[in-house]
């Protein structure tokens, strides 16, 4: 199996733990919990600054100080309804107890203490159609670089139709010549419906030193170090994925693959 790809640890608690040490990089982590209706949990921030995304059903965080209420509402990713979220800065801690079943992504990245804990979504968040044809998805931006309230993270939702192809035109963001091309390490966390399905994921560089083709399955995270990344949903199978990126900058810069720039 290849290195870049990260089955889920198990179906309930902490089910992926990525880290920077454990990714061979140094600015992306990603956590996802699964939990049981009641079930609470409790972490801090450390030097990270943190953004919960409820990726389905419900819970009460508190954070920063904070008492944040029940945040979540829908029952399956699916219903493509803009999701519940909560930022928190480095040197903070937080908890969440489940009100009903529940998935909580963690993304993680260094934090400079520069922004208040606050809650994104659902309002605000407005689901939007990028490319066209059978490279038509659509994406519900979390906090891409127009949001101005991370230090470090930018966090994306994107939902692939059946049949379609997304993450493309094939591009690739590994190089810190900015405003030519940033350096943004990035997972991508899957979800496929119906969930005995898969979808495909490559992760290329040009001169194919890595070269790494992947079918990803209901709940996997791959890992894109470097390189073009494109996605695939075969038919009969739609596509969700929750992006993470982060790199020394706070900028979304990318180049595309030779043999599809002309589709850009």
């Amino acid at each position: 199996m290849s290195q870049l790809l990260k089955r889920p640890f198990g179906t309930h608690g902490k089910v992926h733990q990525i880290t920077p040490e454990s990714a061979g990089w140094r600015y992306v982590g990603f956590d996802l919990w699964r939990l049981r209706a009641g079930e609470s949990i409790r972490d801090v921030t450390g030097e990270t600054e943190v953004i919960l995304v409820m990726v389905e059903g419900k819970a009460t965080l508190n954070g920063a100080g904070q008492d944040w209420g029940e945040l979540g509402s829908r029952m399956s990713v699916f219903e493509k309804s803009p999701p519940h979220c909560l930022y928190l800065p480095n040197g903070t801690d937080w908890a969440a107890t489940a009100t009903t079943d529940c998935t909580i992504a963690v993304c993680k990245a260094p934090g400079k203490g520069g922004h208040a804990a606050r809650r994104i979504g659902p309002d605000g968040i407005t689901l939007t159609q990028r490319g066209e044809g059978n490279n038509t998805r659509h994406i519900n931006n979390i906090a891409m670089q127009n949001e101005d309230f991370c230090d470090s993270l930018l966090v994306t939702e994107v939902f692939t139709p059946a049949g379609n192809w997304s993450s493309y035109p094939s591009h690739r963001h590994d190089e810190d010549d900015f405003p030519n091309i940033t350096y943004l390490e990035e997972t991508y966390y899957h979800r496929i419906n119906p969930g005995d399905g898969f979808g495909v994921q490559r992760v290329y560089t040009d001169d194919l030193q890595l070269n790494e083709t992947m079918a990803v399955h209901d709940g996997d995270v791959v890992c894109v170090p470097r390189g073009h990344h494109p996605c695939g949903a075969p038919p009969g199978f739609e596509m969700y994925y929750l992006n993470v990126m982060a790199g020394p900058r706070r900028d979304w810069r990318f180049l595309p693959a030779p043999a599809v720039a002309h589709l850009m």
